[in-house]
């Protein structure tokens, strides 16, 4: 079978269109034929070792969907021909976290595509409680791309509390992570307000529902608190912006974290985090009950993915340079 493989870790010209074994499902795993696949900013960054695989040839690729297509031993109530998506999360399965539903707190967590071959494949291998019927309504594009980005807001979104009638402000709409938050919060009934550098980005979230957007470089912290402050910010841009976002909160309110696109280190005035009672809420990734609870929402139709655009298959080194380009609303994906 066809998978785009890492042959090095110089970044997107790393990957190489290769022939490979089809893998076996072991006990307890099924193997999946790819119908659509979702890129991830984390597919660029392991392919510049940030991490580095710990074993090369590797396939990356954390989402996606398709049919099983061949059961390993013991797998119960999935039989070949299901059509479903794929949880990237991953996890010993058998830890006190584990078998509580925190996987994200396991020693053994693991996204696929980082930590096990992933979706960049005509076929890959995951545990059977990787597997969720895939909802009849969704479109394989939806259905293969949600999921990493969409799990990731939503715990952002409930780890922060976040109540019907409040307010939250995204800081730079466009990004899977970020648009996936602006739709769940429109969805738990909150009030949402946006940045971007693009004022197109700006109309986009507006024509969708937002309240009103903000240029991410200028002084949105001070507009945002013209407009009464927010109970909750989603972050991922980190030092460029988290000052901006600190003023931008109403006293008491939550920041919750998921990235630092802008870099690893900011330096925090102490002060405003204890005079306006902030919290700061890091979070990363999701549990297999989000992961869950985030396809239902969209079942539903109660909160939307956005697909930007839709490659071949055989042009992902292409769709990995327009994702980084940072040009796309919503996520990027691939067709199998």
């Amino acid at each position: 079978m066809k998978a785009w493989q890492l042959e090095d870790t110089n970044g997107i010209d790393s990957y190489v269109l290769n022939d490979v074994p089809e893998p076996e499902p072991g006990r307890k795993e099924v193997r999946v034929k790819i119908k659509n696949s979702g890129l991830n900013h984390l597919d660029i960054w392991v392919s510049q070792g940030l991490p580095a695989p710990k074993h090369l040839p590797h396939t990356t690729g954390a989402d996606g969907a398709g049919v099983v297509d061949a059961l390993g031993e013991g797998v119960a109530g999935i039989e070949v021909g299901d059509e479903v998506v794929i949880d990237p999360s991953t996890s010993c399965g058998n830890c006190t976290y584990c078998l509580n539903d925190e996987i994200v707190y396991c020693n053994d967590f693991g996204i696929l595509g980082e930590h096990r071959a992933g979706t960049f494949a005509e076929k890959v291998v995951v545990p059977t409680i990787n597997v969720v019927p895939k909802p009849a309504s969704l479109t394989w594009e939806v259905a293969g791309s949600f999921g990493l980005a969409g799990t990731t807001a939503l715990r952002m979104i409930e780890k922060a509390r976040l109540s019907r009638g409040e307010t939250v402000l995204v800081v730079g709409i466009g990004g899977g992570v970020s648009a996936a938050a602006m739709s769940l919060a429109q969805a738990f009934g909150a009030s949402v307000y946006i940045t971007s550098r693009s004022q197109e980005k700006i109309d986009w979230a507006v024509s969708q529902g937002a309240a009103g957007g903000f240029d991410s470089l200028g002084e949105f912290g001070k507009e945002m608190s013209d407009f009464g402050g927010a109970d909750l910010i989603i972050e991922n841009v980190g030092p460029a912006t988290l000052k901006q976002s600190m003023r931008a909160a109403k006293p008491g309110g939550r920041i919750a974290i998921c990235g630092a696109t802008t870099g690893p280190r900011f330096e925090l005035n102490l002060p405003v985090l204890w005079f306006k009672q902030l919290e700061l809420i890091g979070s990363s990734m999701g549990t297999h009950s989000q992961f869950a609870r985030t396809l239902n929402w969209l079942r539903l139709d109660k909160a939307q993915s956005t697909v930007a655009k839709v490659f071949p298959f055989e042009e992902l080194p292409d769709a990995l340079r327009y994702l980084d380009s940072g040009e796309q609303i919503g996520k990027v994906a691939l067709a199998h």
